[in-house]
């Protein structure tokens, strides 16, 4: 590369496209860049994206993220939540940085790993991002068999399960079935901004506890 990575600054919200990138050049890209930084990161068939999010993408992600999580210890359903792990499959050509997620139903599979490799590994149960700057590419979670992902754009959850290799919406969540949470979550992050993130954490709890009871 004529240029070195620490040369490139990109802007929150802004991304940088490098082509023609082989495999072992996106594993030296990773191990330069770090794993404490801001920057995100999709590889797709030879292209690399690295895309800085926005202040507002990094709450809402926190927020959401809470939210599984309130879900997922109510329901009293053991996790394993990896951030934003980069997941990677040399032989699909295939890497991402989900804004988050959690290994649930093979949680077991996966404690207390610090290292992941998706060609043993199983995928997380579960994917998360949030679209502000529109960085998601399904295809890739697609290629990874990510069993759901969940969408955060403009407001709206969407919730898609894999099926036949290819994400179809759904209604509810397969980990949260009968849940309406494409409506309950979004009402929660509007509330969180009026009456504060605590308040609404308990409302939410407390509304969970209802519904599962």
């Amino acid at each position: 590369m004529l240029l070195k990575l620490n040369q490139i600054d990109v802007p929150p919200g802004q991304k940088v496209l490098l082509r023609n990138i082989d495999w072992s050049e996106f594993e030296a890209i990773l191990q330069e860049l770090g794993e404490h930084r801001a920057a995100r990161i999709a590889y797709n068939n030879s292209i690399l994206e690295i895309v800085t999010p926005l202040p507002e993408h990094e709450t809402r992600k926190v927020l959401i993220t809470n939210f599984v999580e309130a879900l997922l210890e109510e329901m009293e359903i053991e996790f394993w939540s990896l951030g934003s792990t980069t997941f990677k499959n040399a032989k699909m050509y295939q890497g991402i940085e989900p804004d988050n997620c959690f290994y649930i139903k093979h949680e077991a599979a996966v404690r207390g790993k610090n290292r992941l490799d998706l060609t043993i590994d199983p995928p997380p149960d579960l994917a998360l991002e949030i679209d502000v700057t529109s960085r998601t590419h399904p295809n890739i979670y697609e290629a990874l068999g990510v069993p759901e992902l969940w969408r955060f754009e403009r407001g709206e959850l969407q919730i898609n399960v894999l099926q036949n290799g290819k994400y179809t919406e759904v209604e509810y969540s397969p980990n949260f079935p009968n849940l309406p949470l494409k409506e309950v979550i979004p009402q929660s992050l509007k509330q969180c901004q009026k009456e504060g993130r605590n308040k609404t954490m308990k409302a939410f709890r407390h509304w969970v506890r209802s519904a599962i009871a």
